[in-house]
């Protein structure tokens, strides 16, 4: 069996430059936050970035979250919402299902998890320029 070696472009990855970048919301699951709350976990596909930065995931906890917190994450939700062109209303059911597929443009931020740095998406705008092609399925 042949020995398998580490790729000289593997070792000095750069993180993608933070920005807009074009992307298509991949998955949307409901899951629970580590404190055992409702989140909704939305996994973009990104354009314009090397391999292993394709994919990335934002979480919005939609309970148990200071005052402060919830309303803050609800106004990133309805953020989502309307960049992925939908227009949410008083009392509609949360339903992540509808955001599948979409394309839009998310922002990107450099943040540092365990002393390491890591995007974050921190924005959402509508995708005005031609279809994506070419994103990872």
């Amino acid at each position: 069996m042949p020995k398998l070696h580490f790729d000289a472009s593997e070792l000095h990855l750069e993180v993608p430059t933070p920005g807009w970048y074009p992307a298509r919301i991949q998955d949307t699951r409901w899951r629970r936050s580590p404190s055992g709350n409702r989140m909704l976990q939305v996994v973009y596909a990104l354009a314009e970035v090397q391999a292993p930065y394709q994919r990335i995931a934002e979480y919005f906890v939609l309970e148990g979250t200071s005052a402060f917190g919830l309303s803050r994450t609800r106004r990133r939700l309805v953020e989502l919402f309307r960049a992925a062109g939908l227009d949410p209303s008083p009392g509609d059911q949360i339903s992540p299902s509808k955001l599948r597929g979409i394309e839009l443009d998310v922002e990107l931020e450099h943040e540092t998890w365990k002393g390491r740095p890591r995007l974050a998406v921190v924005g959402h705008q509508p995708h005005l320029e031609t279809p994506l092609l070419g994103l990872p399925e």
